[in-house]
């Protein structure tokens, strides 16, 4: 799928996953990635918007794919290290994902969508209100089965 129209307020499929909102008012300059990191495998689209000093990010959108994924513990301990957070300081809360259990913070929300499959949004808190995120995850499915091979976009 080519790049999504963010006035459609949907931004296409990822990964095997269907991002079906997008919050108002989002950049429109949208870009896929591809990367891996400690044996685990990002499909990564991101939205920004063009400011004063350059470009400033919107929302990032991550599909990870990785054997060390197994649990959403497991997957917090790995997003604290990615991300270089503090696990102590990490102020996350449970939220439900259609069938799976997540957690969610002021800027960011992840859940596992199968063991070895997780999703991570992170949104411009400055921005972008939690409730705004909340409606972000829960607009993203998997029409197919989340454990399919990856279909990430390249550009």
């Amino acid at each position: 799928m080519g790049a999504p129209d963010s006035d459609a307020r949907d931004g296409g499929d990822l990964d095997g996953f269907h991002i079906g909102h997008l919050p108002s008012g989002i950049g429109d300059l949208v870009s896929d990635f591809a990367s891996e990191w400690e044996d685990v495998s990002f499909a990564t689209r991101v939205w920004e918007r063009q400011v004063e000093d350059g470009h400033r990010v919107d929302l990032r959108v991550h599909v990870l794919r990785g054997e060390r994924l197994g649990t959403l513990a497991e997957l917090r301990d790995f997003l604290a290290e990615y991300h270089e957070r503090d696990p102590a300081d990490w102020e996350l809360t449970e939220f439900q994902h259609v069938d799976s259990s997540g957690l969610i913070g002021a800027a960011e929300a992840f859940w596992l969508a199968a063991p070895g499959v997780a999703v991570d949004v992170l949104v411009d808190q400055d921005r972008f209100t939690t409730d705004t995120l909340r409606a972000v995850t829960q607009g993203i499915t998997a029409p197919e089965s989340p454990a399919a091979s990856p279909t990430c976009v390249r550009r």
